[in-house]
């Protein structure tokens, strides 16, 4: 495992037990962190002040679970129309209003937790001197917001200064002090009140902001614009951590397309007249399938994996007790009407009664949907792999499965795009390539019979370029025209959707864009969708997602981290 994995890893798990923390506390059921940020739904959430962004690099688990602790007060105490309606146009006083309300939030810890108090302090106070060290309090204006934020969070919230620093508080805190004290004093007395507390952060905010510009104004007026760009900059040292995203972890690209956005009639494809759906072994000569099979048995003979025990595991995970009869001759329970004679000729038998039994069936389909693009190549034989193992362990446990494929069957565009050309090239014309979706087992065939045809993933040439949200859709048409009662579609991809000829022809987002589109719609309809990133993190894509390393052998744990994604996907 690389360094990047092991650290996209670690977050990963770090922010699922910090989502969890939120929800608990906030009691908003819809949270969860995708691309490093805190989103509810599809919609990210603002970091609402900068002790709220831990690093892994600098900063340890309670850090996160404090910063977790002030997201949780802040989605609870603080009501988001509201706020909104009361913030501060300008940028510097927005983010002054922005900081006073996250204090008032951490204030309203509820009685008995002193746990989160604590946490909120940690976290605060690691904050505080990491900011000190690295310098932020070494310019003028770096060191009045550090003041502002020590001063307004120990009055707030009744916790002390940072002792480490208190010292050099006393030059600023002794300047503001007599602008802002009764100000500050009125945000404690009201602090239970959002809409009495806001007058006095208000008359906060814009006595600092004012105190900023007159300070920016007097030594670099002739080195600054005047936009809101460089009105925020004024902060620039206090939210250094701020706003940005951690990108040291390899997350898929993600963005939006205005191409997409400004179309009246949303996604388009320029012709279907070269798409196909195939059975993956049709293209592979028979022998070279045979190859290929005893390639990957040879793979999977050293894993040591025990199927029965991964089969035990799906069908504890996917199945759901269901009525199987009666057992009768029972002491107690429902009196059985066929043994009541039996009390005339034995009036001492008491096992007259019938208790309902219940068996656990799995009516459910898992759907593999595997990223057949050019760069999926190096990962494909540990993918067989796994998807060989999980479908064998899914047919012991009752699980139906369907093992499919997508790719393109041109690199380019191919005919899709020269006929474009032919056309005069009008403008935005939507998805240029000719799509493959490929089919290795459908839900009906057991895995015995197509164990040859989940070979053909070893063909390299298969390999070219992906349209992820068409494959997407799909999959899901698929699906829906099965009886089972709960559905699951399992993504697997090393990257975001890419074709080139696409890309050129509308924007550079216009196929993960459509992409989200796809996923957030059918996710808003009740489709369970996961994406299991090779290596990388898909959660801009996906709001279910896994980053899984694939780079050592497919062993036991493997297995378990896909169980417990489906676990925990289940739960939200």
């Amino acid at each position: 495992m690389t360094e990047a994995q092991r650290r996209a890893r670690h977050q990963e798990r770090i922010e699922e037990l910090c989502a969890a923390a939120i929800r608990a506390l906030s009691g908003v059921r819809d949270l969860h962190f995708r691309g490093r940020r805190l989103h509810r739904g599809r919609r990210a959430l603002p970091l609402y002040a900068p002790h709220l962004a831990p690093s892994l690099e600098t900063d340890d688990f309670a850090s996160f679970r404090g910063a977790a602790d002030g997201f949780g007060l802040r989605l609870a105490n603080s009501d988001a129309k509201l706020h909104r309606a009361l913030c501060p146009s300008d940028p510097v006083e927005r983010m002054v209003f922005e900081l006073l309300e996250q204090f008032r939030a951490e204030a309203l810890v509820p009685v008995g937790m002193a746990g989160v108090r604590r946490n909120l302090w940690q976290r605060f106070e690691a904050w505080s001197l990491a900011f000190h060290h690295a310098g932020g309090t070494d310019s003028a204006r770096g060191l009045l917001m550090y003041t502002l934020a020590q001063m307004a969070r120990a009055r707030i919230t009744g916790d002390p200064v940072v002792e480490e620093t208190e010292d050099l508080l006393e030059a600023t805190r002794a300047g503001i002090g007599a602008s802002i004290g009764s100000a500050l004093a009125g945000c404690k007395r009201e602090r239970a009140d959002q809409a009495a507390y806001a007058p006095h952060a208000l008359s906060i905010a814009r006595t600092i902001a004012a105190l900023l510009h007159s300070a920016d104004e007097a030594t670099d007026a002739g080195d600054r614009d005047t936009n809101d760009a460089d009105a925020w900059a004024a902060f620039s040292l206090l939210l250094d951590q701020g706003d940005g995203i951690d990108d040291r972890v390899a997350t898929a690209v993600s963005g939006r397309s205005l191409v997409l956005e400004g179309a009246d009639d949303g996604y388009r494809v320029f012709t279907r007249a070269y798409d196909r759906e195939l059975a993956a072994a049709s293209l592979v000569r028979a022998d070279l399938l045979r190859d290929y099979r005893e390639r990957l048995d040879r793979r999977i003979a050293g894993l040591g994996v025990n199927l029965a025990q991964l089969a035990r595991d799906l069908k504890a995970l996917l199945a759901v007790p269901q009525r199987d009869g009666w057992d009768g001759g029972q002491e107690e329970g429902q009196i059985d009407g066929r043994r009541l004679a039996q009390l005339i000729s034995s009036p001492t038998e008491r096992r007259l009664f019938r208790t309902e039994r219940e068996q656990p069936r799995a009516d459910c389909l898992v759907s593999v949907l595997i990223d057949c693009s050019g760069s999926m190549k190096e990962h494909i034989e540990s993918v067989a792999v796994l998807v060989d193992v999980l479908v064998r362990a899914l047919e012991q446990a009752g699980v139906a499965s369907e093992l499919l494929g997508f790719t393109t069957s041109a690199w380019n565009g191919g005919r899709a795009q020269r006929d474009w050309v032919r056309a005069a090239r009008p403008p935005h014309p939507g998805r240029l390539n000719e799509t493959c979706h490929l089919v290795f087992k459908d839900a009906a065939t057991s895995w015995r019979r197509a164990r040859p045809h989940i070979a053909a993933l070893l063909k390299a040439d298969l390999f070219r370029e992906g349209v992820d949200g068409e494959a997407v859709t799909w999959a899901l048409r698929r699906m829906s025209a099965r009886d089972e009662s709960r559905r699951l579609l399992i993504v697997v991809s090393d990257g975001s959707p890419m074709d080139s000829a696409t890309r050129l022809a509308n924007d550079a987002h216009y196929l993960d864009h459509h992409l989200k589109d796809v996923v957030a719609q059918a996710e808003a309809q009740g489709a369970e969708i996961y994406g299991v990133g090779v290596g990388l993190d898909l959660s801009p894509c996906y709001s279910r997602s896994h980053v899984l390393d694939l780079s050592g052998p497919v062993g036991r744990s493997v297995f378990r981290e896909l169980i417990a994604m489906i676990a925990r996907g289940a739960r939200r």
